[in-house]
């Protein structure tokens, strides 16, 4: 891998090793979405503080992080909800059980080859910015627009169609791939 922050490939790879533990186990490859997906489509361009999960084998993903030196903060001061490692800057942490409520399409979901650490199931490029658009249509996130239209710009061999439908099903039909072709 070449083009990615140190500490992000790190973590990814690490991830990668964790996944591989789940598919031995019999479980489904657990999914990258979040920040870490767009950095990972971005090659480090646009960064994240940590890396969101979707798997709907939480107890057996956060087992097998404790198993790779993955340790859950606690006490006064200290978020509960994440992972983290002592070697990686970033945190990991469990969002759902199901990608996108359910709305994206599985089918889509990119296997990422990291050699001898293994695969990694990382969103689709088209899910991941009609996620970002959704933020931004919220008004809840404003800086989402600019990573979806980055996003956008890096890939023009996104399926344009699936693309649209689901960006206006995240923004409530504001919004679409039109916005980003002008």
């Amino acid at each position: 891998m070449t083009g990615y922050r140190p500490e992000f490939e790190a973590a990814l790879r690490l991830f990668a090793r964790v996944s591989e533990a789940m598919i031995n186990q019999g479980y489904e490859r657990p999914i990258l979405v979040g920040g870490a997906a767009v950095e990972l489509y971005s090659l480090s361009q646009l960064n994240t503080g940590d890396f969101d999960i979707v798997t709907g084998a939480q107890g057996v993903f956060e087992e097998n992080l404790r198993q790779h030196g993955f340790t859950k903060p606690s006490g006064a001061g200290t978020a509960t909800r994440g992972w983290v490692h002592p070697e990686l800057k970033l945190g990991f942490e469990v969002v759902s059980a199901t990608l996108l409520d359910g709305m994206a399409d599985r089918g889509r979901v990119k296997l990422v080859d990291l050699d001898m650490d293994g695969k990694v199931a990382v969103i689709a490029l088209e899910d991941i910015i009609a996620d970002r658009m959704g933020q931004f249509a919220s008004g809840s996130a404003p800086e989402m627009r600019e990573q979806a239209a980055l996003l956008f710009k890096l890939y023009d061999q996104a399926d344009k169609d699936y693309m649209d439908d689901r960006i206006k099903y995240e923004s409530g039909g504001d919004y679409g791939v039109s916005d980003f072709e002008n």
